[in-house]
C-alpha cells in the first residue's frame, strides 16, 4: 500500500493485522524504532520522519560499510522515510496536516520537546480527537527527572537490573543487548495495539506514557519481591538461578551448555541420565530448596565431574532424551547459522540501496500465521518517500514540493 490509496483493512487472512494503521514516527536511537518497527512489520504503514540533512542518530552506528548502517536499517526495515524540519513553522504546520490523517503519533523525544515545537498532545488531539500518542522517555513525562537524557545503560543502573547482573562476587555488568531499549519499545508497541482495540469501541484516541527505567524495573523476576516479601536484596549469581537448583551454566569435555531443571520431575530424570538415580533421593537433594541450599559448591561439583568428562554431542542426546531442557552456549555465528534460527525463518534477507547488496538481520518472532513473514521494503534512504508522502497524502504538486525543499523544510 502506497500513501496515495485509501487506507483499508485488508481483506482476508493473509492481511496482515495492522494493515490500513497509519504512524507518524518521530523517533530514533533504539527504543522508539523497535516499537515502530514492531507496528511495521505487522503492516502498518509507518511513515519514519527526520530532520532535513542530518537524519536518524544511528545512520552513522556501526556496524557501517561505507556510509550505510546495519543498526539503522535493521530496526527501520518496513518504514517509509520522509525529512521535515519541525522547527519551521511550515514544517510544523505540514506536520499538522499529517496529523489529521494519522492514527499514531510515535515521539521519544525528552519530555517538553513538542510542547516547545507547539505539537504537544495537547494540541494534536484537537486536530484528530482519535489520535494515538505514544512517548518513550528514560523517567517518565513529570516528575525532576524528567527532562534528563537516557541511554539504556542509565535505565539498567537505576532500575536496579545491573546490580544484580555479572559473575557471583565480581563485578556487576549490565546485560549485553540494550534490553531497556528494545523492551520498552516492545511494551509501547503493545500499548498502542491496546489504545488501538479501545479505539475501536470508543472512538477516542489517549495517550501512552512509557518509561525505560520503569520499564527495566518491571522485569526484574523475582529480585523485587524477593525483596519486598523477604527482605533479601539480590546480589549477582552468575549463570544460576537464585531460586531453582540445578539452573545453570555447565562445563562440557569440549564447550559449554545450559540445563534447567525446574521440577522435581526434570531433576530425577537428570539423576537417571547421569547414571546416578540415587542422588535424587539424597535429603541434600530431595526438594528444590535442599538443591538451592546445597548447590554451591556441592551439587555443581557433582554435576560437572559428570559433565565434563562427556563431549557437548553426548551430553546433548543424553540430557534431552531424559526430557530435561538443555541448550548449547553458541555464538552470533553459530546462532546465525544455526538450523532453528534457519528453520523459523528468523534471519531476514532483504535487497538494501544503501549498501547496494542484500543484507541479513533478525526476523520477528511475532509469526502470524498465513501472513508474508519476510520483510517488504528496505529501510528507507533519507527523505526517500517525500515526494510520495506529500502528493499522495497532501496534495501537494511538484513544484511546492521542490520550493519546500530549496527552503529546507524538508
Amino acid at each position: 500500500m502506497t500513501v496515495s490509496q485509501k487506507k483499508t483493512n485488508g481483506d482476508g487472512a493473509a492481511a496482515k493485522p495492522l494493515a490500513g494503521v497509519r504512524v507518524l514516527d518521530l523517533t530514533q536511537a533504539y527504543s522508539g524504532p523497535f516499537c515502530t518497527m514492531h507496528l511495521a512489520d505487522q503492516g502498518a504503514e509507518v511513515i519514519k520522519i527526520e530532520m532535513p540533512g542530518i537524519g536518524d542518530q544511528t545512520r552513522s552506528w556501526e556496524p557501517m560499510e561505507g556510509q550505510a548502517s546495519g543498526y539503522f536499517s535493521y530496526i527501520n526495515r518496513n518504514k517509509l522515510g520522509m525529512t521535515l524540519n519541525l522547527k519551521s513553522p511550515e514544517g510544523a504546520e505540514i506536520f499538522k496536516d499529517l496529523v489529521k490523517a494519522a492514527d499514531v503519533v510515535c515521539e521519544n523525544f525528552r519530555p517538553g520537546t513538542m510542547e516547545k515545537l507547539g505539537l504537544g498532545y495537547d494540541v494534536l488531539k484537537e486536530l484528530n480527537p482519535r489520535l494515538i500518542y505514544a512517548s518513550i522517555s528514560g523517567f517518565g513525562l513529570e516528575g525532576p527527572e524528567a527532562s534528563l537524557p537516557c541511554y539504556d545503560v542509565v535505565a539498567q543502573a537505576m532500575g536496579g537490573m545491573m546490580s544484580m547482573t555479572g559473575p557471583e562476587n565480581g563485578e556487576i555488568v549490565k546485560v549485553g543487548p540494550a534490553i531497556a531499549d528494545n523492551y520498552s519499545g516492545t511494551y509501547l508497541s503493545l500499548g498502542v495495539v491496546m489504545a488501538l482495540f479501545q479505539r475501536e469501541r470508543t472512538g477516542l484516541g489517549r495517550r501512552l506514557d512509557i518509561s525505560m527505567v520503569d520499564t527495566v524495573f518491571s522485569i526484574l523476576e523475582t529480585g523485587v519481591v524477593q525483596y519486598t516479601i523477604q527482605g533479601v536484596v539480590a546480589k549477582p549469581e552468575g549463570n544460576r538461578d537464585p531460586v531453582i537448583a540445578p539452573f545453570d551454566a555447565f562445563r562440557a569435555k569440549d564447550g559449554m551448555f545450559v540445563m534447567a531443571c525446574g521440577t522435581n520431575k526434570f531433576w530425577q530424570a537428570l539423576c537417571e541420565a547421569m547414571g546416578e538415580p540415587g542422588l535424587a533421593e539424597d535429603p541434600r537433594f530431595i526438594t528444590n530448596s535442599a538443591r538451592v541450599e546445597h548447590y554451591i559448591p556441592t551439587l555443581k561439583n557433582i554435576i560437572e565431574s559428570w559433565s565434563t568428562k562427556l563431549p557437548l554431542d553426548q551430553l546433548e542426546e543424553k540430557i534431552r532424551s531424559a526430557g530435561v531442557p538443555f541448550g548449547r552456549i553458541q555464538n552470533m555465528q553459530q546462532a546465525c547459522d544455526s538450523e532453528l534460527i534457519r528453520r523459523r525463518n528468523m534471519l531476514w534477507q532483504i535487497y538494501d540501496p544503501a549498501f547496494g547488496r542484500e543484507i541479513s538481520f533478525p526476523g520477528t518472532p511475532l509469526k502470524m500465521h498465513g501472513c508474508q513473514d519476510a520483510p517488504e521494503r528496505p529501510a528507507p534512504l533519507l527523505g526517500q518517500h517525500n515526494e510520495e508522502i506529500l502528493s499522495g497524502l497532501l496534495h501537494k504538486d511538484q513544484a511546492e514540493i521542490d520550493r519546500l525543499k530549496a527552503e529546507k523544510v524538508i
